[in-house]
C-alpha cells in the first residue's frame, strides 16, 4: 500500500483537490484492495479553508511523522506571499527521508521557495509561471499538465491531477487499470505529461484567420517589447490598413489598441499574482513609465492599479476569515 500525504494551503483550490484524491480512491474501490491510503494533513488544529470556503480537517499537522511513500502541496490564492520556515525544513526533510515530493498548482511556488526544485525539470499553473520566472531563475520550467523528475512531481492543477495520478497508477498498475480509473471518471483519453495547458489560440480568441492568429502569437510573445504596427503587419506579410481592418473585422477594435489591451490584462494578472512592484510590472508589460501605465490602466478598468491590487488582497483575505 502507497501511503500518500496530502497538504492543503489555506485558499486551495476544490478542483484540485477532488482531482489530487478521487483517482486513488477510485483505485481503491475498482480494484477491491487498499493500493492507495491518502492521508489529509493541516498546518492548524482548525483545518484548512478552500476559496470556497469549505473547509477540510487534517489528520496529522505540520511536523508529524506517519510513514509517507509521496507528500503533495497543494496551493492556490497567492502562493508568492506563502512563507512559513517550519513547512520548508519539514518537507526538505522529509524529502531527505526518501519521500516523493510533489506540488500541484500553485503547490510547486513552495517547492521552489522551499529549495527543493533545484536541477529538477518542473512545471507550475500557467497563471503564475511568468512571475515564477521573475523571481527563480535557474529553474527549470515547462508548460506541461505536470512533470514527473525523478523524486520530484510538480502539477499545474485545475483537472490535469488527475492525468498525474493515472501515470503514477499505470505504473505501479498497469495501463488497464489505468484506463478502467480513467473512465470510472468519463476521463476516456488520459493526457500526456507534455499535453498543453490552456486551449488553443483559435479556441481563445475566436476565430482562425491565420493574420490574425500570427499577429496575436507575435503579440503574446513580445509583451515587455512592444512590436509596432508596422513590423506586425512586415512580419505577416501584409499591410497595416489589411491588418487593422482584420482586428475591425473579428474584434472590434484596431490592432494596436488589442495589443495594448493585450498588454494590460497581464498586468492585471500580475498586480492579482504577484508581489512585483508597479515600476517592474510596467516594465515587464511594455509601458514606458509608471505613471503611463497607470493612467492606461485607470482608462481601462476604471480604478488605479494600487487600489485594485489592494482590493484583490483585501478579497483574497476575507475567503480566509
Amino acid at each position: 500500500m502507497y501511503n500518500i500525504g496530502v497538504l492543503p494551503l489555506n485558499g486551495f483550490a476544490l478542483m484540485s483537490y477532488a482531482s489530487l484524491v478521487e483517482p486513488f480512491r477510485a483505485a481503491n474501490f475498482l480494484s477491491e484492495k487498499k493500493y492507495y491510503n491518502v492521508i489529509n494533513f493541516s498546518e492548524s488544529k482548525e483545518g484548512t479553508v478552500s476559496s470556497s470556503d469549505l473547509k477540510i480537517s487534517g489528520d496529522y499537522h505540520i511536523g508529524d511523522t506517519p510513514e509517507l511513500d509521496i507528500f503533495f502541496v497543494l496551493a492556490g490564492g497567492d502562493p508568492f506571499k506563502y512563507d512559513n520556515k517550519n513547512l520548508y525544513r519539514w518537507i526538505n526533510k522529509l524529502a531527505q527521508n526518501g519521500v516523493i515530493i510533489g506540488g500541484v498548482s500553485g503547490g510547486p511556488i513552495i517547492l521552489v521557495k522551499a529549495g527543493l526544485m533545484k536541477e529538477h525539470r518542473m512545471t507550475v499553473h500557467w497563471e503564475h509561471a511568468p512571475s515564477l520566472l521573475e523571481i527563480s531563475h535557474d529553474i527549470i520550467l515547462e508548460k506541461s499538465l505536470y512533470v514527473i523528475d525523478r523524486n520530484r512531481i510538480t502539477c499545474a492543477g485545475g483537472t490535469a491531477p488527475i492525468d498525474m495520478v493515472l501515470a503514477i497508477v499505470k505504473k505501479q498498475q498497469g495501463i488497464k487499470f489505468a484506463q478502467l480509473v480513467s473512465d470510472w471518471f468519463l476521463h476516456n483519453e488520459i493526457r500526456p505529461s507534455g499535453g498543453p495547458q490552456r486551449s488553443n489560440l483559435v479556441n481563445r480568441v475566436g476565430t482562425n484567420n491565420k493574420f490574425a492568429l500570427s499577429a496575436i502569437e507575435l503579440m503574446e510573445n513580445h509583451l515587455a517589447d512592444p512590436l509596432t504596427l508596422n513590423q506586425l503587419a512586415e512580419l505577416n506579410t501584409i499591410s497595416k490598413r489589411q491588418l487593422n481592418r482584420i482586428f475591425k473585422k473579428y474584434f472590434d477594435k484596431g490592432t494596436m489598441e488589442y495589443y495594448r489591451e493585450l498588454r494590460l490584462d497581464k498586468a492585471k494578472n500580475l498586480l492579482r499574482n504577484s508581489s512585483l512592484s508597479i515600476a517592474e510590472i510596467s516594465h515587464m508589460t511594455g509601458f514606458y513609465s509608471s505613471s503611463h501605465f497607470s493612467s492606461l490602466f485607470m482608462n481601462y478598468f476604471d480604478i488605479p492599479p494600487t487600489q485594485y491590487r489592494n482590493s484583490s488582497q483585501m478579497t483574497y483575505i476575507s475567503r480566509l476569515r
